[in-house]
């Protein structure tokens, strides 16, 4: 891991392009939107924390999750809570918004969630194949 030595960000290459700016706060993000925005970014940050470590960088336009690589980001909306995940595979869901390819074993899955109810077993499955791409496992298979 290599850490830039601007803003302290951790990440799996040397001198990798980032916005280097400070991190907010987590409540930051969710000033304006109703609670049940908020439980259910807790909802989906305990589901992660049960998988193992993980950073939470509340950046200045989303919340990351991240371990070698980001492999999930969050963007809290008045009444809903948008984002995506990166899985090393395409899924086919009416669940996902939008999906791009940015490389054959990154593809990033958009979504939005409407309450804590949303994140459910299939939701929690995605989370842990995303946390096994941020933790690169999948370029070891």
């Amino acid at each position: 891991m290599w850490s830039c030595p601007t803003c302290g960000r951790a990440f799996a290459n040397r001198n990798q392009a980032h916005s280097c700016r400070p991190l907010r706060t987590l409540d930051d993000h969710f000033v304006g939107t109703s609670p049940e925005v908020r439980m259910t970014f807790d909802r989906v940050l305990a589901e992660v924390a049960a998988l193992g470590p993980v950073s939470v960088l509340a950046e200045q336009t989303r919340i990351a999750l991240h371990l070698r690589m980001s492999f999930a980001a969050f963007m809290p909306r008045k009444s809903w809570l948008g984002g995506h995940l990166v899985l090393a595979r395409r899924v086919e869901s009416r669940r996902i918004t939008r999906v791009d390819a940015y490389s054959a074993r990154n593809v990033v899955h958009s979504f939005r969630l409407s309450g804590p109810d949303s994140v459910d077993d299939q939701f929690v499955r995605w989370l842990g194949e995303a946390y096994r791409v941020g933790a690169q496992e999948h370029l070891r298979a």
